[in-house]
């Protein structure tokens, strides 16, 4: 599982560069965040936009990193594709992640 992490003085950016999180990986990908986020104590900017992808086990991950941040530290979810968008959406997550919407493709 490949996460791509740069740091600044303000905030953790974190790259997923995969394109599912599901069963097959979402301990891996627990695990590895609560890892990136405890260490650094700031504000977490995860892209998204290589995820096609993700089940439930992936949601019940985001939701374990998001409880390993302190409530005053938000996880910003940035370029989520539209299928993994529906998933925060109708499982009503929206409301627990800040979520920025994909860039629209320039014609």
């Amino acid at each position: 599982m490949q996460l791509i992490v740069n740091e600044t003085e303000s905030q953790l950016s974190v790259t997923v560069a995969e394109s599912r999180i599901d069963a097959a990986i979402a301990t891996r990908f627990k695990d590895r965040m609560k890892e990136i986020v405890g260490r650094g104590r700031k504000p977490v900017v995860m892209d998204m936009h290589r995820v096609d992808f993700m089940d439930s086990s992936g949601l019940g991950a985001m939701i374990a990193v998001r409880k390993a941040l302190p409530e005053t530290f938000p996880l910003i979810l940035d370029g989520l594709t539209p299928n993994v968008e529906r998933v925060f959406r109708l499982t009503r997550m929206d409301s627990v992640f800040q979520i920025r919407p994909a860039p629209t493709p320039q014609e």
